[in-house]
Formats: C-alpha cells, sequence, structure tokens
C-alpha cells in the first residue's frame, strides 16, 4: 500500500524534551520488536531512552480540542528499522507512553493499538536567572501504584548541533514509528520532526516502564 501523509492526524509543538539513553542488551528487547522491523544499533550498541516533554497547541486533523491541547508525556521507546521500497526506515518502538488524559490515552489505544496509559503528571521547568529563554533544568513526574517517579535534567553549557555519527545524531534520526497491531501486522507511523541543538548534561531519574504516535498512515507488508 502506498503511503500516504496528505492530511497529518495529529499536530504540536513538542517543547522541553528531556531524553536519557541508556545501553541495554539486545536479548531484553526482541520480544518487542514488531513483524518487519529489525533493532537498529550504533556501534554494535543498542540503546532505550527514557523521554519527557510537553505538548503544546495539539491539533487532532486540524481540530483543537478542548483541556486536550497542552499536557506532558513520558515515555520509554527503542529504536528499529524497516526496510522500504525507497531504502531504510528509521525508527522508534514505544514500551510504554504516560499522559495525563483518560481520553488521550484511550483513543491512541483504540487507533494505534500503542501502550498508552493515563497517570497523574506534572512537570517542574526551571528558567535561568539571568535570562528566560535559558533553562537550567526540567523534571517530569508521574505516580503509578501510589510512588512517585520522575526523570530529571540539569542543563550545564550551551547547545550544540549535531555531529555527524556521533551517538546524539543516531538517536534523532529516527523519523517513524511502529507498533505490532492486534492483526500481527505492523503500524507506519511518520513522525514529521524538526532537529534543534542538543548537548550532553546531567540527567537522573526513577526508571519505570513507562512512551507518542502522532501522524497518520498506512499498515507496512
Amino acid at each position: 500500500m502506498a503511503d500516504n501523509f496528505a492530511k497529518p492526524f495529529l499536530t504540536a509543538e513538542w517543547r522541553y524534551l528531556v531524553m536519557l539513553n541508556y545501553e541495554i542488551e539486545p536479548a531484553i528487547l526482541l520480544p518487542l520488536v514488531p513483524k518487519g522491523t529489525e533493532l537498529d544499533t550504533w556501534n554494535g550498541k543498542t540503546f532505550v531512552s527514557m523521554v519527557g516533554f510537553h505538548f503544546r497547541n495539539t491539533r487532532v486533523m486540524g481540530w483543537a480540542i478542548p483541556f486536550h491541547q497542552d499536557f506532558e508525556e513520558i515515555n520509554l521507546r527503542f529504536y528499529v528499522r524497516h526496510k522500504a521500497e525507497d531504502g531504510w526506515r528509521r525508527g522508534v518502538v514505544f514500551v510504554k507512553e504516560i499522559v495525563p488524559r483518560a481520553t488521550i490515552a484511550l483513543a491512541a489505544r483504540w487507533l494505534y493499538n500503542e501502550n498508552y496509559v493515563a497517570l497523574p503528571t506534572g512537570n517542574v521547568v526551571c528558567q535561568s536567572k539571568d535570562t528566560a529563554k535559558k533553562v537550567d533544568s526540567v523534571k517530569y513526574y508521574w505516580t503509578f501504584g501510589n510512588r512517585a517517579h520522575f526523570i530529571e535534567l540539569v542543563i550545564r553549557g550551551e547547545p550544540s548541533h549535531f555531529v555527524e555519527g556521533s551517538e546524539e545524531e543516531f538517536i534523532a534520526q529516527h523519523y517513524w514509528g511502529y507498533s505490532s497491531q492486534r492483526t500481527a501486522a505492523q503500524l507506519n507511523i511518520a513522525l514529521n520532526t524538526r532537529p534543534g541543538g542538543c548537548g550532553k548534561h546531567k540527567g537522573a531519574g526513577s526508571i519505570a516502564t513507562s512512551t507518542i504516535s502522532t501522524a497518520s498512515n498506512s499498515r507496512a507488508r
């Protein structure tokens, strides 16, 4: 089936992105790899990422849904690739995605069979004392099983562009989303993102099995 992305299903701004990357044994992820894809590696290393960010100005099919435009998401993802007619498509698979609204979680599970859950979430963004345009730290937190969990990034230094061939470039250059479907098929989701600056900063968090779907699409055969 030909890809058709003329009408995006969902558009939004991603603000205050926090991404903590960890090397993992490939065997742990193999049972979660969707059909038609394979694990993607960098210099022989396999990664998972704990990600937090703030959705802003969210639109579904161009419509702004009241009370569902600005919210946090925390997700756990890993990296795969799929051989398409136009070459390799590098993408992500979401292990779990946390959002604060039950409606969002239910819609994502129904439409994409993604592992969305609705939990109490929040965020703390500390602006620099020197300038409001600079951020000193970002923290995302959620509650599960009466326990508080969080991921936090403390920023040091200035952001920089990706270095060609670096780990940061590898993590960023995954523009597709893949998930296993109830029919044993595979869902192919285009993630149209605009890369920005990056940097290696100090991060911390309590790691729980903890994911984002965006644009519309087609089933890969």
